[in-house]
């Protein structure tokens, strides 16, 4: 397991015989002060009961195996989580409106790990664990698919928005001129005659007004008008035969001129302006479908991932610790300074539980043998550690 700065508050699940609990009282309350004592936490909350219920145990052999596909799909569980919330990100403007939306059954995710008990009525547990995993597995798989999917659609539409509002703010060479042009700068209604309009460059309108009226035959003289400017182009409005129209735009690039595909019809105006209000409005409504879709996400993917954790921590505990099951989970938030020095501590009291995969030097520490770790390391596919922990960060 990696002990790198987390991302979000970090959390161990850790699992221990029943028999490492002080005596005296209930086993589980006195491992919980135990270990509150042990790692010097600052908060009682910040040790608790992490229950996990018994499962239907097959052969060793199918836990071996189990051990290997609750590794890789932990991974897949905790990549969706993240993914989720990387949407919520994406459709929020600030982190107060990311973390409110991150609620688990209308609660904190963090109050919900502390407070997790396994939901019976949909997971039974008097399924087989594959059974189980599979169930979990396909629920979340399918939840990032549908994620997936709306989250296209919102950054299409989102797309489509921005490359309209572009057209309204940028230069005149490549801006929308619905609210730009109007009717009289236009010749209308004539069989033979067209209006075109071009964006030149301010460095260059003295040379276009001396020039534009003899780059073709047939332009109507002094026809050109400036109807708009920016801070680097001038529009204007020649008209001329609409047989040299295609001549007339090819000499216009060749100066460095920009003709701008526009012709004007009754209602051209208003339906620009009614594509912009149709992708206003259609980036408005997958957003709404994709904050939805996401908080929901993020609620029932969280609810899995942390009931896979239970599942794991379950099938460790029985290979590391055998059988009948006899173990206590519990759930700790180590100190954000320190998490090295809590993996240490942790380490330092309950690494005897390895046997020979662990000894202590000179001063009494317990230090991590090489030899014989192998086998065992293969087996889960994991650091070996002397007791069952894993971490969880809450994103």
């Amino acid at each position: 397991m990696s002990f790198l700065a987390p991302s979000g508050p970090l959390y161990y699940i850790i699992s221990l015989p029943s028999s490492v609990a002080p005596a005296g009282g209930d086993p589980e309350s006195a491992l919980v002060k135990d270990l509150s004592a042990t790692l010097s936490l600052p908060s009682k909350d910040d040790v608790s009961p992490f229950l996990i219920p018994h499962f239907k145990i097959g052969t060793l052999d199918q836990l071996v195996q189990q051990s290997e596909e609750l590794a890789k799909a932990d991974g897949q569980f905790e990549a969706v989580v993240n993914r989720t919330v990387d949407v919520l990100k994406a459709v929020y403007d600030s982190k107060e409106e990311v973390n409110a939306a991150k609620t688990v059954s209308d609660k904190p995710a963090e109050t919900y790990i502390k407070s997790f008990q396994w939901n019976t009525a949909k997971y039974r547990v008097d399924k087989p664990l594959a059974e189980l995993v599979d169930l979990l597995s396909k629920e979340i798989f399918a939840l990032d698919a549908d994620l997936k999917a709306v989250y296209s659609n919102y950054m299409i539409a989102k797309s489509n928005l921005a490359a309209v509002d572009r057209k309204q703010t940028g230069a005149l060479s490549t801006r929308s001129l619905q609210d730009i042009v109007k009717k009289e700068n236009f010749v209308i209604g004539s069989e033979y005659l067209e209006t075109v309009l071009v964006a030149v460059p301010k460095s260059q309108t003295k040379t276009f007004i001396r020039e534009y009226e003899t780059l073709v035959p047939m332009v109507v003289p002094r026809s050109a008008s400036a109807i708009a400017s920016d801070d680097e182009f001038v529009l204007y409005n020649p008209t001329l035969f609409r047989k040299s129209v295609p001549e007339f735009t090819h000499k216009c690039r060749e100066n460095k001129w920009y003709p701008r595909e526009f012709k004007w019809t009754d209602g051209v105006i208003e339906d620009l302006k009614k594509e912009k209000d149709k992708a206003i409005e259609q980036e408005r409504r997958v957003w709404g479908e994709t904050v939805r879709l996401a908080r929901a996400t993020y609620s029932d993917a969280f609810m899995a991932w942390t009931h896979l954790k239970s599942i794991r921590v379950f099938v460790e505990s029985v290979l590391r610790y055998g059988l009948p099951p006899d173990f206590i989970s519990v759930l700790v938030k180590p100190p954000t300074a320190s998490i090295t020095k809590a993996k240490a501590a942790l380490t330092q009291k309950y690494g005897y539980l390895a046997g020979n995969a662990f000894s202590k030097d000179k001063k009494g520490k317990v230090v991590q043998e090489d030899q014989n770790l192998q086998e065992y390391s293969a087996i889960v596919d994991m650091e070996y550690e002397a007791f069952v922990i894993y971490d969880m960060v809450v994103v």
